[in-house]
């Protein structure tokens, strides 16, 4: 059996990747003297040893320059209150910091006060994938927040979402 050779259309690829349930981080680091910081949802963990974890970026990103610049990275994972951070760091050509609280962590990295979890990064490696960068990097520190009735912020079919439990069957 032969699939068709029809190019894939982007509106329909992006669509059917929208079906797929993902937790959004923000993507942060600091360099000369000046804070970065994008919305990702595009993260996943890679390896348990040594402790990889990888984030995707487009090639054309403002941020992700600065960020390789640095050599390292923070992925903060956001709450279910965080909608409003994520919207801002989503933004291009604003201030993404203005408003929010964040500390530095071991690596000199910002991380938002808020946020789920923290993961403190160094970069690992790099690779060109289509109109893309996969950035793996290696955890050197992190930090489990204690608050454990709040719920990840989730995004699915271009809307965010939260957490229902299931029974199991």
């Amino acid at each position: 059996m032969s699939l068709p050779s029809n190019a894939i259309e982007p509106l329909s690829f992006r669509e059917a990747l929208g079906h797929y349930a993902s937790g959004i981080t923000v993507i942060s680091s600091h360099v000369d003297g000046e804070a970065i910081g994008f919305t990702c949802q595009s993260f996943f963990s890679v390896s348990m040893n040594p402790p990889l974890v990888s984030f995707s970026v487009m090639s054309t990103s403002a941020s992700y320059p600065k960020i390789r610049q640095a050599g390292r990275f923070a992925v903060n994972i956001l709450s279910g209150e965080q909608v409003n951070i994520s919207n801002q760091f989503a933004r291009r050509g604003t201030d993404k910091w203005h408003g929010v609280d964040w500390q530095e962590s071991p690596l000199g990295n910002p991380v938002i006060v808020g946020s789920l979890h923290w993961l403190d990064c160094e970069i690992h490696a790099e690779h060109a994938a289509g109109d893309h960068l996969i950035v793996i990097g290696e955890v050197k520190a992190l930090k489990l927040q204690t608050a454990a009735a709040r719920q990840p912020l989730l995004y699915f079919k271009g809307q965010y979402r939260n957490l229902a439990v299931l029974d199991a069957v």
